[in-house]
């Protein structure tokens, strides 16, 4: 049971469950939530406090929506307030914020004179004016904030154009649904033409009555937007008033999705798509929040926050890519936003759509067992488009043959990516790993550059000249000579993206290199600009890590090359090659999307490993089949269930010994007999920031006995002294 406080409720208007309140707490004034309405306590009278005030702006969140986050808080054992105020917007949970988020902002439209007027009428060099012009043209109306923050004296020149008669003040409140508006009225885009599988799947969807979860299983180009597109089309044709969520895994996917959809859906209300993801300015997120809240957004597009968000009249979840890593929240509340769609999905009694082409196994195993309806799509939705072929460069027979690679490139690929630009078509060489080389070493004494607060290398960042950690930040200029011996022969040893770019920059002469990844898009929009760049045909060949892996549609890109795969073939993790099955896959999906012959070109040591064997044979089904029979033969989940505790100290030995008295004191617990508990182990990177961790894995063939023993845990786990934090992790990733 959720921990709940009594205050006492004076207020004139009438409370109500779901209802935003400041209340005192301690000697500060915090936000809360009215969970329970109770005519006593066993709190005395005395001592009850009295509620301060309401979010008088904000409607009540529904019950199912607290329902929603109290089964999150239980089945990730957190508290209920650590689930729900932090998946509300920030400024929400800052009552101070109340009376200017609620306040009826002006907003500003330009008028036909203006349109006509405007552009001739500014001074040339007025760069500051012509932005405000622009975002007047383009948007259908614009906030005085936002006006703002493109000119810092917007007020008194829309004063100045208003007078001119060249745009008019409009007032806009969040609105509430109009049941009677059309969704689709006539001028909306026409809809493509679908192939005979996207047809049936979109048919499967649309006739779906209740909780009907579908795995949409489609190889990598075959359309599977498309269907969700033609699904949400005819679900809001038929139910006007109803509301939409659409997950993608990773914020740089937002755009070209925003994209599709404003373009399908041209004809909706202004505010009628928003979207939810970190990346927003706060007031921005707290708008579109808002918007999902009221039911005035139709369709909601976001990350994996986007979850929990309040939508009164959803009527369909869509995940894409579903089997993506990003979907498991990493730190606080760690939950799977998949897992949440579906239960959410169930809850509401509505369809839930997972998309990808390498689904989970979890997925995967769900569909064999008749539990999720399989919509298969075997061909790609362009005619001419096939899928590419595979080629793996075995590199130890290059070595033997006498052929040298260049910096970690193999001749064939090299060879291939030159006729790419004499072609003028566009390569992708894929790298996970970004800086410039992992390590910076000196062959003389031994000595490699390591990260002074964590147990990891130093990464190589030639560019800025820099040493960077990847896991803390600590950064430092890049010595001139060894630290340990005085040798100036230090060199760096293997290979990032920032080394391969400029490998590619002297091996293939006068191609447009282009590098997407952490790095080079640290600005806000940067990582949309380039990938704008690609997209207008002005890059040879972009280089990049995950991030240029999934759901982008290059249209010009006919070669794909794959470096420094097989280093997580050997990985402790049961979960790495699934992983790198389904990275490849991905990322070789780029190729040949347009009708033009694609290639992939992987280079490896161990060609014949079954994996880049099922992968050069475009065999998900018979990778994921003979995975889930190890799996079943070691009992790895999805055949049983897993939690993680996590402790961190100022030394290892604290982190261990609380693990251990943590792992005796699990024993005596209820349904403590059905659950293995392991030995506690440091974590495979120990220190980060000097802090030490480790983990202690629990594991049990029975869900429900393995959440009850958590429960009685956690008072325990409470107890405990002699670490800076712990964490249960329900279902972890990384094991």
């Amino acid at each position: 049971m959720p921990v709940l406080f009594d205050y006492r409720y004076a207020l004139p208007a009438a409370p109500a469950v779901g209802m935003l309140v400041q209340v005192p707490f301690g000697r500060r004034e915090v936000v809360g939530l009215i969970c329970e309405i109770a005519h006593s306590s066993d709190v005395p009278a005395a001592k009850l406090r009295d509620i301060t005030s309401i979010c008088e702006g904000c409607a009540p969140l529904s019950e199912k929506w607290i329902a929603l986050v109290s089964f999150a808080a239980d089945y990730y054992q957190r508290g209920l307030g650590e689930v729900a105020l932090p998946a509300l917007p920030q400024a929400l949970r800052d009552a101070s914020r109340w009376d200017r988020l609620f306040a009826v902002e002006p907003r500003f439209r330009i008028l036909p004179e203006g349109r006509a007027q405007l552009p001739d009428a500014l001074p040339a060099r007025a760069s500051a004016l012509r932005r405000l012009a622009d975002a007047l043209a383009e948007q259908p109306s614009l906030t005085l904030s936002d006006a703002r923050a493109l000119h810092p004296k917007a007020g008194a020149t829309f004063d100045d154009w208003i007078a001119r008669g060249w745009i008019e003040a409009v007032t806009a409140q969040i609105a509430e649904p109009d049941a009677s508006a059309p969704m689709l009225p006539t001028g909306a885009v026409p809809l493509p033409l679908l192939t005979d599988e996207q047809r049936e799947a979109v048919d499967a969807i649309s006739g779906a009555q209740g909780f009907a979860p579908f795995l949409l299983h489609g190889v990598t180009g075959s359309g599977k937007t498309e269907v969700y597109l033609h699904a949400l089309a005819a679900l809001l044709a038929d139910r006007p008033d109803a509301q939409a969520l659409v997950l993608v895994p990773e914020i740089n996917l937002t755009p070209q999705f925003e994209a599709a959809f404003r373009a399908r859906f041209a004809a909706l209300a202004d505010g009628s798509i928003v979207t939810m993801h970190s990346g927003l300015a706060e007031g921005e997120r707290a708008r579109n929040w808002l918007a999902a809240h009221t039911g005035s957004a139709r369709i909601v597009l976001g990350t994996r926050l986007a979850i929990l968000a309040s939508m009164p009249k959803l009527a369909i979840i869509v995940v894409d890519e579903e089997h993506d890593p990003a979907y498991k929240q990493q730190e606080g509340l760690r939950y799977s936003a998949r897992d949440l769609a579906i239960y959410r999905a169930k809850q509401l009694d509505i369809p839930v759509v997972l998309g990808s082409a390498t689904p989970s196994l979890e997925t995967w195993w769900q569909a064999e067992q008749g539990r999720y309806t399989r919509l298969t799509l075997t061909r790609r939705a362009v005619a001419e488009a096939v899928l590419p072929s595979v080629r793996l460069i075995d590199l130890e027979e290059e070595r033997r043959r006498g052929r040298a690679s260049v910096e970690g490139l193999a001749g064939p690929l090299i060879a291939a990516l030159k006729t790419r630009v004499e072609r003028g078509e566009q390569s992708l060489v894929f790298l996970n790993r970004r800086g410039y080389a992992p390590i910076l070493s000196c062959e003389a004494c031994g000595w490699v550059a390591g990260c002074p607060r964590c147990s990891a290398y130093a990464v190589l960042h030639k560019p800025e000249r820099a040493l960077r950690c990847h896991h803390c930040g600590w950064e430092s200029r890049i010595p001139k000579s060894c630290p340990e011996c005085g040798n100036i022969d230090i060199a760096p040893m293997g290979r990032g993206t920032q080394r391969v770019e400029e490998t590619l920059a002297s091996v293939v002469p006068g191609a447009r290199v282009l590098r997407i990844d952490a790095d080079s898009t640290r600005r806000k929009g940067s990582a949309q600009a380039l990938f704008s760049d690609v997209h207008a045909g002005e890059v040879d060949i972009l280089v990049g890590t995950q991030m240029i892996a999934k759901g982008h549609d290059f249209r010009r890109v006919t070669l794909v090359g794959v470096l420094n795969a097989d280093t997580a073939l050997f990985s402790h993790d049961f979960r790495a090659s699934e992983r790198l099955f389904a990275q490849l896959t991905q990322v070789s999906g780029r190729a040949g999307r347009a009708g033009l012959p694609g290639e992939v070109m992987i280079q490896t040591r161990y060609p014949r490993h079954a994996l880049y064997q099922a992968l050069s044979r475009q065999d998900y089904v018979g990778f994921a089949n003979s995975t889930l029979a190890e799996r079943r033969d070691a009992r790895l989940p999805p055949f049983v269930y897993q939690a993680m505790l996590r402790a961190e100290g100022r030394t290892l030995d604290a982190a261990l010994k609380f693990l251990e008295e943590a792992a005796a004191a699990f024993g005596p617990l209820p349904g403590a007999e059905r659950v293995t508990v392991y030995d506690a182990v440091p974590l495979t990177i120990v220190k980060v920031f000097n802090v030490h961790r480790a983990q202690l894995l629990l594991e049990s063939a029975s869900r429900a006995a393995l959440q009850a023993s958590l429960r009685a845990w956690q008072p325990v786990l409470r107890s405990l002294k002699g670490v800076l934090r712990w964490n249960v992790e329900v279902d972890p990733l990384d094991v």
